[in-house]
């Protein structure tokens, strides 16, 4: 099975490509994904004093899997958070986020994923192609004796959305879910986005071609069976945990109806779950406008406390 895309802007992706100004082309529509940003507008770009912070790595079958750990000191065990980039980025831009969870109380770790290929490791639009590899970094995390193996949280931003939402329907895992601005149906989302644009309606062309050539699908039926697998609305009865939806109200590369529609068909289900839409906000608002940041990790941090932490630790003293 192949699970999830990875619609990135690596460069050395689209160097492979032989379709010359198409290629540009699909490689400019991936940056409207995510483009230049500042992935520190809210988070410290250095340790807050008590936590603990180290990178590393480890292969999972044919992933090699980079990752970016905070702490807080103690001996725990800590409720876990595992954070996902958005695409085109990578664990380290994540510090920033790892280290505020740590400073929140939480051991938290991001990570991103190369693929083995010809004895090269390299990112791919599905990187996720085995039935074990969303259950990777979960793994490490739960062999760690300083984790609450109950109270593990899952955090993501565009793609890293997606892979949150993925880990906890294949999973069942998950004690929260917070996902920002995810694609939640990738075969609506490639339909749709074009609009009336004759231009960004051939850059979906485009897209929809590229992804289906990644995919390694073998006809049009095998590729949209491969899309369902890598949409959470199409997985959203094995989704369980509470799933906070953060998304903008102005967002044109996955429009805030992505979010709709899994908040919609999760309640239909029974599910806890919220939508928080941001006022004037596009795609990836919280790694662009301070502000915006703000209340977006202020509803993230109540959220994961409310599910990851107990009672008596939200709690204060004088309540």
């Amino acid at each position: 099975a192949r699970w999830t895309p990875n619609c990135g802007s690596g460069s050395r992706r689209w160097g492979m490509c032989t379709e010359g100004k198409a290629c540009f082309v699909l490689a400019s529509a991936c940056l409207l994904l995510s483009g230049c940003l500042n992935h520190y507008i809210f988070h410290p770009r250095t340790d807050p004093p008590a936590v603990q912070t180290w990178s590393g790595t480890a292969v999972r079958g044919k992933l090699l899997i980079r990752l970016e750990w905070a702490r807080p000191q103690g001996e725990g065990p800590f409720p876990a958070v595992i954070i996902h980039p958005e695409a085109g980025h990578v664990a380290r831009e994540m510090r920033g986020v790892a280290r505020d969870l740590a400073r929140a109380g939480y051991l938290a770790v991001a990570a991103d994923y190369r693929r083995e290929r010809r004895g090269v490791y390299r990112s791919s639009l599905f990187t996720w192609q085995d039935p074990e590899d969303p259950t990777a970094v979960l793994d490490l995390v739960l062999r760690r004796a300083d984790v609450d193996r109950a109270r593990i949280g899952l955090l993501g931003f565009s793609q890293g959305g997606v892979y949150s939402l993925l880990i906890a329907a294949y999973t069942g895992r998950a004690a929260a879910v917070v996902a920002f601005y995810p694609v939640t149906d990738f075969e609506t989302w490639l339909a749709e986005s074009g609009g009336e644009s004759r231009g960004r309606r051939f850059v979906f062309r485009l897209i929809r071609r590229h992804f289906r050539k990644q995919s390694g699908a073998t006809d049009e039926e095998d590729f949209r069976r491969r899309l369902a697998r890598a949409s959470a609305l199409r997985q959203a009865e094995s989704i369980r945990a509470p799933v906070l939806l953060i998304h903008g109200e102005r967002d044109t590369s996955a429009d805030i109806a992505e979010s709709r529609r899994l908040a919609d068909r999760l309640r239909e289900l029974g599910r806890e779950v919220e939508l928080v839409a941001i006022p004037d906000a596009g795609h990836v608002f919280n790694f662009r406008d301070r502000e915006k940041a703000r209340m977006a990790w202020e509803a993230t941090i109540r959220w994961l406390d409310r599910y990851l932490k107990p009672a008596r630790v939200r709690s204060s003293p004088e309540s």
